[in-house]
C-alpha cells in the first residue's frame, strides 16, 4: 500500500471522541474502500483540565491546539491529515492554515435531560423547588432559569460516563444533569435521556450533534475525499449557525442559543437564534429565512443578517455585560 492511499485522522482521546473519529473513518473506508485511516487519539489540555468550569478558562482552541500541531507535524509518521471534533467545540475562526473541510450528517441538535437512575422524577417540571441541576454551560443554564427559575444549577465535568455516574450516585447533590442527545445516541446511551428539549424550553448549541473535519488550508487532496462524506443538509445549517455565533463574537460558553431548518425543495434555510443573560432574565430572540443557491455564501450570509437584526434588538448589549468571575463566584444560583 503506498502513502497515497493512507489518510491519518486525529481526534481526542475520550471515549466518545474515539467514535466519532471511528464514524469518520468508515464514512471514507466506505467511499474509498482502497483507503486506509489509522486512529490517532491524543488528550488535549481542555480533557486534563476537568476540576474548573468551562465558561472559566480558554476558549474552544483549549480541545484542539494539540491536534492542530500534529496536522503540520515535520515527521511523516507523526503527522494527521485530518481532525475530527464536535462541530460545536469548534471554533468559528480557525488559526490560519486551517481550515473546516467537512461537516458529517446531524445525528439529534437537540439536549436532553438524564435524571438520577430510578428517580421518581422524569421531567424538570417534576423536579421540587431548589432541585439542584448539573450543568457546566452558561448557555443550558441560562435559558433553564428561564423556564424554571426555582431550580439551582451547578457545574459538572467529565466524560459522559462520569457525568452519568456522578448524578447516579445516592450521595449526589444533583437530581439531574443536562447533555447534548447526540453523544448519549452515540455512545449507546439513549436509553438514559428522560427528555429532548426543542426551541421553546432550549436552544441547542450552534453545531451540535454534527462531527466537524478540520484540515491543512489548501489541502485538495483531503477536501477532495471529504466532498464525498459532507451532509449538504447539515452543512448549510451549521455554516449559518456558526456565521450568527461569529459575527455575535461568542466564545466558548456564552448562551447562545440556535434553531435551523433547511427544506431541500424549496431551498430555504429558516434560522432561529437566540442571546440570554446569565441570570436569565433578559433575552433577545429571532430567525432569519434565506434561499440558498451558494451553500457556503449564502449560508453565511444568513447568519450574519440574524445577528446583525439581534445586535439591533440589544443581543451586543447582554453579551457584553456578561462577567464570568461573577458567574464562578455564584457557581450558577
Amino acid at each position: 500500500m503506498t502513502m497515497g492511499e493512507i489518510i491519518r485522522i486525529g481526534g481526542r482521546r475520550s471515549k466518545l471522541a474515539v467514535v466519532q473519529s471511528t464514524i469518520v473513518k468508515q464514512l471514507i473506508e466506505i467511499e474509498f474502500p482502497d483507503y486506509e485511516c489509522p486512529i490517532l487519539a491524543l488528550q488535549t489540555f481542555g480533557d486534563q483540565v476537568q476540576f474548573k468550569p468551562l465558561y472559566s478558562f480558554g476558549g474552544k482552541a483549549l480541545w484542539t491546539k494539540e491536534l492542530e500541531d500534529l496536522l503540520y507535524d515535520e515527521d511523516p509518521a507523526r503527522r494527521i491529515d485530518l481532525i475530527v471534533h464536535s462541530l460545536k467545540d469548534m471554533p468559528t475562526l480557525l488559526p490560519d492554515n486551517f481550515e473546516l473541510g467537512g461537516i458529517t450528517k446531524r445525528v439529534d441538535s437537540t439536549d436532553c435531560l438524564v435524571m438520577a437512575k430510578d428517580s421518581e422524577y422524569k421531567t424538570l417540571s417534576d423536579l421540587p423547588t431548589g432541585s439542584v441541576v448539573g450543568t457546566s454551560s452558561v448557555r443550558r443554564s441560562a435559558q433553564l432559569k428561564r423556564k424554571f427559575p426555582g431550580l439551582k444549577f451547578e457545574s459538572i465535568r467529565g466524560n459522559i460516563h462520569t457525568r452519568i455516574k456522578k448524578v447516579d450516585d445516592p450521595s449526589t447533590p444533583f437530581k439531574c444533569i443536562i447533555l447534548a442527545s447526540a453523544g448519549l445516541v452515540r455512545m449507546g446511551l439513549e436509553h438514559r435521556i428522560n427528555e429532548r428539549f426543542d426551541s421553546s424550553v432550549m436552544y441547542h448549541a450552534v453545531g451540535q450533534g454534527a462531527l466537524g473535519i478540520e484540515i491543512r488550508k489548501n489541502d485538495k487532496r483531503i477536501a477532495k475525499i471529504l466532498e464525498r462524506v459532507t451532509d449538504f443538509e447539515t452543512t448549510v445549517c451549521c455554516l449559518a449557525e456558526r456565521a450568527l455565533m461569529r459575527t455575535l463574537e461568542g466564545g466558548c460558553s456564552v448562551p447562545i442559543g440556535v434553531e435551523s431548518f433547511y427544506n431541500q425543495e424549496t431551498k430555504t434555510l429558516l434560522l432561529k437564534g437566540i442571546v440570554v443573560s446569565v441570570d436569565g432574565k433578559q433575552s433577545i430572540e429571532d430567525q432569519q429565512e434565506m434561499i440558498i443557491n451558494n451553500v457556503k455564501e449564502d449560508s453565511m450570509a444568513c447568519g450574519k443578517l440574524l445577528a446583525e437584526k439581534m445586535m439591533a434588538d440589544g443581543a451586543k448589549k447582554i453579551l457584553d455585560e456578561i462577567n464570568f468571575d461573577k458567574v464562578e463566584q455564584e457557581n450558577f444560583n
